[in-house]
């Protein structure tokens, strides 16, 4: 079915990951934007999730499709937890519900500090590593958009939402209560948030569909876009009830 045909009504609002803008999705814009409103908001407006989503909401459509990727995914879960009537579906790509553990937290600390030191094309390297990719020629071309992205998004961006990772909620209670269409994307070679993590989301959230890209890793929009979008368009054609 062409991507012109799905017959979903609400706008459809797209959050990228860490360190990215508007640019990893390119391939949807231009896929879905011919017939239905589509939004992509910057991770930006605090150093919690929570002060992230609320800004959101502030100025978002009253009634909207939601997919995330990464840390636009953790954003997702965030907006769900707080305006649950606003959302009609719902897509998670690349994230986990998990708080970190005090470990984790601790583990971003050089990061942050690197990134203020001047080292933050240092720090970008090693949030994205290449191995977090899908081996193949298109690999290093996705990983030099994501350092370009993050450069020019700056420290300042970094560091906020690292602060934000380190300090979100545990959203496995706000995963249970999904009832809305809702798609689980995961890349096959994702070592960030692997396959293994993700089926445990999709098994969280009621009536999930998981579905594995192949040939992707951490970032299936840039790496497979036709397969995302595929998966995009069976989603937005579910029924809401």
């Amino acid at each position: 079915m062409p991507y012109d045909q799905q017959p979903c009504r609400e706008p459809l609002v797209l959050l990228p990951g860490i360190m990215c803008d508007g640019r990893i999705f390119d391939a949807q814009v231009r896929s879905f934007s011919g017939s239905m409103p589509v939004m992509v908001l910057p991770l930006a407006g605090g150093d919690t999730v929570e002060k992230i989503a609320a800004r959101m909401l502030a100025h978002l459509p009253p009634r909207f499709a939601l997919a995330g990727v990464s840390l636009g995914g953790i954003v997702a879960m965030e907006l769900l937890r707080r305006a649950p009537e606003r959302i009609s579906r719902l897509c998670i790509m690349g994230a986990n519900p998990l708080a970190e553990t005090p470990e984790q937290a601790a583990d971003r600390e050089p990061y942050i500090i690197a990134a203020r030191t001047g080292r933050l094309q240092d720090v970008l390297r090693e949030t994205l590593p290449l191995e977090a990719l899908a081996p193949g020629p298109g690999r290093l071309e996705v990983h030099n958009l994501f350092c370009q992205m993050g450069m020019e998004l700056g420290p300042q961006m970094f560091v906020a939402q690292a602060r934000a990772l380190q300090r979100r909620l545990d959203q496995q209670a706000t995963m249970r209560r999904v009832h809305v269409p809702a798609l689980v994307l995961a890349g096959e070679h994702d070592t960030i948030t692997p396959v293994a993590k993700l089926q445990v989301l999709a098994q969280l959230i009621p009536d999930a569909q998981l579905q594995v890209i192949a040939g992707a890793g951490h970032l299936p929009v840039l790496e497979q876009p036709d397969a995302v979008n595929r998966a995009l368009l069976h989603w937005l054609a579910v029924p809401v009830s």
